[in-house]
């Protein structure tokens, strides 16, 4: 699997955990609730958002490297 398509994958997992909590949040409304989304989620949202500048980051590094070596 390349970069992109690892960031791709990345960035459709976190969509599909978003829509998941979306509807557990409909019925899970209570302070714990409120703290898992925030210890849990949030922490995981930035921590990709970081994985995926890096990634980005990596594919550019990638691709000069190949311009570098005639590949």
């Amino acid at each position: 699997m390349g970069v992109y398509e690892g960031r791709g994958q990345l960035a459709r997992s976190m969509k599909d955990l978003n829509n998941r909590w979306l509807d557990t949040k409909s019925t899970w409304q209570d302070s714990t609730s409120e703290a898992f989304e925030q210890e849990h989620l949030v922490t995981l949202e930035t921590d990709l958002r970081q994985a995926v500048t890096a990634m980005e980051h990596m594919a550019q590094v990638i691709a000069q490297v190949k311009r570098d070596c005639g590949v």
